[in-house]
């Protein structure tokens, strides 16, 4: 029985599977965000992930359903979307495609994995054909649009065109190798004697030492297995970020719960030169950040690469600052054990024990 893609806003006048995405009484859901009902036996660390399981489980209750859909339009639902409509050549290329919803959704990816380079020219081709043709990730509050709306005609251009590039991807070149040259480039800093890597798998925490922002596909390769990364460059600029590893329920492994980060912010703005500030988000931000003030970003800039958006240089030297993100998370996670499956109220009653 073949499927087919339905806007979000029909997709409660029919039987649908909903993929990365909660909110409608599905006959399917096939999504890893907090607390959403996929089947036990489907759950994977991604959305495409549980969509593939379900593809080899064909007699899973409410894969009957022939409409398909999605909230939002990322990397990752993309895949699992395509995939349900498209069954066989999914499952043909199911490792090139897990590796494609990892990179888009994590930006972890192993670059010796032999199917990494096709992984990253299909990731950058969805990434420039989408800013090309209609907006970036987040972007469609900036166009007074409503991403459930405006994400249909994405999947409407997308959807009939990935096949082709997915089995050959030189066929999207035009597109994808501005960007993915960009991160090639940047991977080779990572992978160089100038950038320096410290993990602490006891708090989920990497600290990356290398001298200018980069884009995240390179920054945050390396640090599969973590959660938190803290990047330092050259010149005393620094940048904590929660991984969406714990916005979503991770399937493979368990993880600490995010910490908010006021008492972090106010120890390091007490070590500032005033007025500088450390400012953060909120930890139920898909990936909260905490920097040195100025401007307040948006989201569509939050989501964008490091390399693209201002970082302010701090009066604490790169010694100190790691030693305080250090104790910090030490102290919080001192009585936490990592498991799977935290609600958001678990997160904020786990900051008070």
């Amino acid at each position: 029985m073949a499927h087919y893609f339905v806007p979000y806003a029909k997709a409660k006048h029919q039987p649908t599977i909903l993929v990365d995405s909660t909110g409608l009484r599905a006959a399917l859901v096939l999504a890893h965000w907090r607390g959403a009902a996929t089947p036990v036996a489907l759950r994977d660390d991604t959305s495409a992930g549980s969509v593939l399981k379900a593809l080899r489980a064909p007699h899973t209750p409410g894969m009957e359903a022939q409409a398909v859909s999605a909230n939002h339009f990322d990397v990752d639902g993309f895949v699992g979307v395509w995939s349900l409509l498209n069954p066989a050549l999914a499952l043909l290329h199911e490792p090139l495609l897990r590796l494609v919803a990892t990179l888009g959704d994590f930006r972890e990816l192993d670059w010796t994995n032999p199917l990494a380079d096709d992984a990253l020219k299909l990731v950058c081709w969805l990434n420039a054909r989408e800013k090309e043709l209609f907006y970036p990730p987040f972007g469609a509050p900036a166009l007074r649009r409503n991403e459930a709306e405006a994400s249909a005609e994405k999947f409407a251009w997308f959807l009939p065109a990935f096949g082709d590039i997915l089995e050959n991807p030189e066929l999207g070149r035009a597109a994808w190798e501005p960007e993915y040259a960009r991160i090639r480039s940047a991977i080779e800093v990572m992978q160089s004697s100038a950038t320096r890597l410290v993990r602490y798998p006891e708090l989920g925490l990497v600290v990356v030492h290398t001298p200018e922002p980069l884009p995240y596909y390179a920054l945050f390769g390396p640090t599969a297995g973590f959660d938190i990364v803290l990047s330092c460059y050259n010149d005393r600029r620094y940048e904590l970020e929660y991984k969406y590893t714990t916005w979503i329920d991770l399937e493979s492994r368990p993880t600490l719960p995010r910490l908010p980060l006021n008492a972090l912010a106010e120890r390091l703005t007490s070590q500032e030169k005033p007025p500088s500030a450390w400012v953060f988000d909120a930890i139920t931000d898909t990936g909260p950040l905490l920097r040195l003030g100025g401007k307040k970003l948006s989201k569509a800039q939050r989501y964008a690469d490091p390399d693209q958006r201002p970082i302010e240089i701090s009066s604490i030297d790169a010694e100190t600052m790691e030693r305080e993100v250090v104790t910090f998370f030490r102290k919080g996670y001192a009585s936490i054990t990592p498991r799977r499956y935290w609600t958001w109220a678990e997160m904020k009653a786990a900051e008070k024990e």
